[in-house]
């Protein structure tokens, strides 16, 4: 396989697994089990139950990201089979990997979540994305 295909196969997994137990799983899951609409319904059976088990693994976990970088290696193996199988589902991968932005988040490639906060007439925003907020101050007198 061509370094090209192997990146496309690596940032399909990584969009596959960052997407497990998250709000676009769903539709993540179902464009990836149509990836096999060449194999026999066995095949793809097997492909749907194993992303289930995979995902409920990922919600399941007390650390999440742990679980997604270790089965990061197995999709990207299954990923580039798939593609040595039937190339004409790059352009389906390629759009896969596409839903997840170029940012790398704990090696993995992730969704970037945009966030905008707008503060008005005096007022004051605490936002986070990832990680903890430790928000300290006095209160002004009324």
């Amino acid at each position: 396989m061509n370094e090209e295909l192997t990146v496309l196969a690596e940032a399909s997994a990584a969009a596959l697994v960052t997407a497990m137990a998250t709000d676009v799983w769903q539709e993540t899951r179902s464009a990836f089990v149509g990836l096999f609409h060449r194999s026999d319904r066995d095949r793809r059976a097997a492909v749907a139950a194993q992303l289930d088990g995979n995902a409920a693994l990922v919600g399941e976990s007390a650390a999440p990201d742990d679980v997604r970088r270790t089965l990061f290696d197995y999709w990207t193996m299954e990923l580039a089979a798939l593609l040595d199988r039937d190339p004409s589902c790059r352009d389906s991968l390629a759009r896969l990997a596409a839903a997840a932005d170029g940012a790398l988040v704990d090696g993995l490639r992730a969704y970037v979540l945009v966030q905008t906060n707008t503060a008005r007439d005096s007022a004051t925003v605490f936002a986070v994305q990832r990680g903890t907020q430790h928000a300290h101050g006095r209160v002004s007198p009324s």
